[in-house]
């Protein structure tokens, strides 16, 4: 039985006020709504769309990997920029992803042994298949954060910091990743808890993630030699690194040069460009599929031309396996906000 701490009594007026943001239907019939909430800022910050309750804190799961691999990268980790594109991946579990994970930690004489992750199946649908079909099991390489571990231990080695215990909140590794978060969103950690990969987790705004996220775009577009900057152009440089083939993460990123894009788990979505703008998506039911029709319903707002993006902005609904409906967003933005003039640049 859970303690009291963690099955807190929940009342409507302590719940985030999510709006709709995305809708399944049906032969004409809305099936289907996922809440949530979302953000648009301008270059400035300045916040040019919004839905539902996106100040409401929420946990930004794996797309805080990008700000930890910022973190690592100003601790002095050097990496080819496929791996360092890794460090910041939710991968699917591919023989490259974990390849990739071994040479990191084949660069610093280190083992899977010193691993502090979960273990987990491949995340992608077709590697999981076919490492199980060939009698794998649940390990800690083929996890989707192994690429972020293998560089934490890296970076520990690096420092001469104890690899053992790297992921407590207390370790100097978790202790830099903590102010570089609060440096790049802007905010203080409003609540603090435990990823699934067991790294620490911070609570923050949409519009701090969203603001993290423009300034890794804007650096690597002006290629400033920052930390932010070789992040950002790893993840541009090697999209299926940070996710894999078939994924919506990877297809955003070719089909939008410039951008820098992380999903979440329980439906976090974010995306950065390069004038320093960026988009911000939290589904309130924790939904995966929602995530991009939102977030290229934001880009609309930013003025990006999202006509290469139709194909990841929404998906068929099937019935005996033809299309009889469509998973689209919804009008959650004004049409003033959408008829922005088209951004050249973007």
């Amino acid at each position: 039985m859970l303690s009291p701490a963690l099955s807190p009594a929940l009342s409507a007026a302590v719940l985030p006020q999510h709006t709709p943001l995305v809708a399944a239907t049906r032969d004409g019939l809305v099936e289907s709504v996922h809440y949530g909430s979302a953000v648009a800022l301008d270059a400035d910050g300045t916040t040019v769309a919004a839905a539902g309750d996106p100040l409401a804190p929420f946990y930004p799961r794996s797309s805080l990997k990008p700000l930890q691999a910022v973190a690592m990268v100003r601790a002095g980790l050097e990496l080819p920029a496929d791996l360092l594109a890794l460090a910041a991946a939710s991968h699917s579990g591919g023989a490259k992803h974990r390849q990739g994970a071994l040479r990191i930690l084949e660069q610093h004489s280190l083992s899977v042994s010193d691993f502090d992750n979960s273990r987990d199946l491949p995340y992608g649908a077709a590697e999981r298949e076919g490492w199980l079909r060939n009698g794998g099991r649940s390990t800690q390489l083929t996890q989707n954060c192994s690429g972020k571990h293998a560089a934490m231990a890296a970076t520990c080695a690096i420092n001469g910091w104890p690899v053992k215990g790297y992921l407590d909140p207390s370790h100097p590794l978790q202790q830099l990743v903590a102010t570089t978060v609060i440096e790049l969103t802007g905010e203080e950690p409003l609540a603090l808890s435990t990823d699934g990969c067991g790294t620490p987790l911070f609570s923050l705004t949409l519009p701090g993630m969203a603001r993290a996220f423009g300034v890794i775009a804007r650096s690597a577009a002006d290629d400033d030699g920052s930390a932010e900057a070789a992040v950002g152009l790893a993840m541009q440089q090697h999209p299926d690194m940070v996710a894999g083939e078939g994924r919506d993460v990877t297809e955003l990123m070719r089909l939008l040069p410039g951008s820098v894009a992380k999903d979440g788990f329980e439906g976090v979505q974010l995306v950065g460009l390069p004038d320093g703008s960026a988009v911000a998506v939290k589904i309130s039911d924790g939904g995966d599929r929602a995530r991009m029709p939102a977030t290229v319903k934001l880009l609309a707002a930013l003025g990006v031309d999202t006509a290469p993006l139709a194909g990841i902005a929404t998906a068929p609904v099937l019935g005996g396996g033809q299309q009889v409906g469509l998973l689209h967003a919804t009008d959650f933005l004004p049409q003033s906000v959408l008829s922005t003039p088209v951004n050249e640049a973007l």
